[in-house]
């Protein structure tokens, strides 16, 4: 397929790409790695007029590891799986990032792009929420942090104006277990469920636990239910069941070609539960 015509610009700085967005309205968009947009575009399901490449913009990519990690919006899964300091502080972002795709679409895909489109399937979006993420974002009035838990408010749509552009995420360092679980029909798909688990442990004790799930709603789902009926226990079976019926609560899937909608719950709350058990047997 061929996309409908458009205007493709580089700036080389964000005060370039904001005054094409200003300019053009909600006819621009701004491309990261491109690997959500242009398919969506050759499919003629997105028509974009005035197309804005994110890649000669400086300041964007890069990983800072501290007490709170920063990651340039432009960083790419690669850079994700590749950069030893960031496994040591929170390992969680190696297994995730090593489970989208392939290794092509990794060299290219950002972390950025695949938080900032509102993709319900995408990998990132529930790990960010797992992780107590905040999105950075800068426009014509200035710079705003929005907490990746309130950032989703339907498929394909987030608190992202128009005329914002996100430069960058952060979190703090996390603590305890981890575990990024993903079902898939075959290599590179989207997940059919994925869960993004961190649990903290105090001796025998669950006193800390954070779980957010992918591709089960039009939005990613972080449950705080689901994540306190961990807390205080010693993460048995009866604990884990709680979790998996609060989280089965929340989540509202679809029927389409990975299924219907009871098999998606079975499989939630399979993926769900080997994930807790990972990030327990890690704590």
């Amino acid at each position: 397929m061929i996309p409908a015509a458009f205007e493709y610009y580089r700036p080389k700085d964000m005060e370039g790409v904001l005054a094409i967005l200003e300019e053009h309205g909600d006819d621009a968009r701004v491309m990261a790695g491109g690997h959500s947009l242009i398919p969506m575009m050759k499919l003629r399901m997105a028509e974009v007029p005035h197309l804005i490449d994110l890649q000669d913009v400086e300041g964007l990519s890069g990983i800072t590891v501290a007490d709170t990690i920063r990651i340039g919006a432009m960083t790419t899964q690669n850079a994700l799986i590749n950069d030893a300091a960031l496994e040591a502080a929170a390992p969680i972002l190696k297994e995730a990032a090593l489970q989208i795709a392939d290794p092509q679409v990794r060299y290219m895909g950002t972390l950025g792009g695949n938080v900032a489109n509102g993709d319900p399937g995408n990998d990132m979006p529930g790990l960010m929420q797992c992780l107590d993420a905040t999105f950075h974002l800068v426009g014509p009035e200035g710079e705003r942090d929005v907490s990746a838990r309130d950032f989703y408010e339907a498929a394909y749509m987030t608190d992202r104006e128009d005329e914002e552009v996100l430069t960058a995420v952060s979190f703090p360092a996390p603590q305890g277990g981890f575990a990024y679980e993903k079902q898939k029909r075959k290599i590179g798909d989207y997940a059919t469920a994925a869960a993004a688990v961190q649990i903290v442990k105090d001796g025998g004790t669950c006193t800390g636990a954070q779980i957010a799930m992918t591709n089960l709603s039009d939005t990613p789902i972080y449950s705080e239910e689901a994540s306190e009926a961990l807390v205080g226990t010693s993460v048995d079976d009866a604990a884990i069941k709680a979790a998996i019926d609060a989280m089965l609560g929340d989540i509202d899937p679809t029927e389409d070609n990975r299924g219907p909608i009871a098999f998606k719950k079975h499989v939630a709350g399979v993926i769900l539960r080997r994930a807790i058990e990972r990030a327990w047997s890690r704590a």
